[in-house]
Order: structure tokens, then sequence, then C-alpha cells
């Protein structure tokens, strides 16, 4: 076996991956809280107000990068799934699990902020433009993807099914991507373009936003290893390596133990 491929067995093994992603966890809880803390100070205090939006603008450092990681999440759980549907890696239907909630929280943060957004800029709360509706159907898929997974009794089913859906569901992310461009919506172009050209925002609130998008996905990482740890220990209670860690592990799981 290529030596690369092993490595990648003994890491998704349970054991090895709640130990891993015990001492990784918290680098990145630190990683996140320290940049986003200078990420907000940057966007709400240093960063100059917008001279059309005012003050307002300011929620943009909240609103696009829980936008960001709203459709990021979304697709990593896709990729997690292809994983688990093809190769059957336990740990990645465990990791497609573990990032749905956190991924229906960045959406919902995204909704509630563009609404609030939305008022001062365009005079509502909501307009069914095709951006703001392309988002609402993924936080559905949201939904949909941790539903069906909870629809079965075997989690190995209900996580294939789960997948199933969070694959076809990638078609909604290019058009919420590109809704701006295919359609007249209230939603003005992208001004951040970091690969494709030059981006027309100033630097002193492209940066905040940076700072944010990073801080963020450092925050997804380790709120997912926190998660994925805990569904780890679920799934193998009854297995020799949590009875040696955790004492009484697989006796509370049967119900014979508090």
């Amino acid at each position: 076996m290529h030596p690369l491929w092993l490595w990648f067995h003994k890491t998704g093994s349970p054991p090895m991956f709640y130990r891993l992603a015990g001492k990784l966890m918290p680098w990145f809880w630190a990683l996140a809280v320290i940049i986003g803390v200078i990420g907000l100070y940057l966007g709400l205090v240093r960063a100059p107000a917008d001279y059309l939006q005012g003050e307002s603008a300011r929620i943009m450092y909240i609103h696009v990068p829980s936008a960001w990681m709203s459709m990021f999440i979304f697709a990593f759980m896709a990729f997690c799934g292809a994983l688990a549907l093809i190769w059957h890696v336990k740990i990645s239907e465990v990791l497609m699990i573990s990032a749905a909630p956190i991924g229906m929280g960045f959406t919902v943060v995204t909704l509630i902020t563009g609404s609030l957004w939305g008022r001062p800029t365009w005079g509502t709360y909501w307009e069914w433009d095709a951006r703001m509706t392309s988002e609402l159907v993924l936080l559905f898929l949201y939904f949909g993807v941790q539903g069906l997974y909870s629809a079965f009794d075997d989690r190995r089913k209900g996580a294939r099914a789960a997948a199933i859906l969070a694959l076809i569901g990638l078609v909604n992310l290019p058009i919420i991507h590109y809704s701006v461009e295919w359609w007249n919506t209230l939603h003005q172009g992208s001004s951040i373009k970091l690969l494709s050209g030059k981006s027309t925002i100033h630097p002193s609130m492209l940066w905040p936003l940076l700072l944010m998008a990073i801080a963020t996905k450092f925050w997804f990482v380790a709120s997912l290893l926190h998660r994925a740890r805990g569904d780890v220990l679920e799934m193998e209670s009854g297995k020799d390596w949590v009875q040696q860690m955790l004492p009484g592990a697989a006796e509370s799981a049967d119900g014979k133990a508090p």
C-alpha cells in the first residue's frame, strides 16, 4: 500500500482521529479567537465607514465571512460524503454529519445579518431575489441532511443517504455564487477578486474581511473536531480503546451506568 494512502487510513481510524483531534483542537480555537479579535477590531474600529452606506456597512465583517462559510462547509460535507460513499470511510461520515449544524449556524447568521443590512440599504428586510432565495434553499438543504441522517435507525445507512443529498445539493452553490451575474438582483457584484483580478474594495476594508474569513475557518475546524470527537465516542462506545481510555463509557452507553 502507498505510504500516503496508509497514512490516510491510519489517521482516519477512530482511535487515531480522536487523539489527533484532541491535540489540534486547542490550537485552532486559539487561532480563531486571536485572528477574529484582530479582524473585528480592524473592521469595526479602524476601517472607515462606507461612503454610500455609512456605518451600517460594518455588518459585512460578519455577514460576508458567514456567507462564504455557509457554502464552504456544504462543499466540505459533499466531499466527505463522496469519500464515505466510495471508500466507506467511517470518519468521513462522522465529519460530514458533525459539520452540518455548524454550516446551518453560519447560514442562519448570513440570512439574519443580510436582512439587518438590507433594511437601511434597500428599505426592506427581505426580498425574494436570486441570492437571498438560494441562500435560504441552502438552509433547507442543511436541515434535509440532518433530518435524513436522523430518519434511519442505522447510522451508517443514514449517513449514506445524507451524503447523496449533500452531493445533489452542490448544484445550489454555483447558483448562490453567480446569481448576481445571471439575474438582476439587489446584491452588488463581487468586489473581492483575489485570483481573477484586482479587488475594488479598499485595503483598509479588505484586510479585516480576509482576517475574519480566516478566523471563521479556524473556528469551523475547532468546532468540527469538538463535535466529531463526541460522535466518535458515541459510535465506538463498545470498543476496547474507548473502555481503556474512558472507563465506564461503554456501560453508560448501554444504560448500565448513569
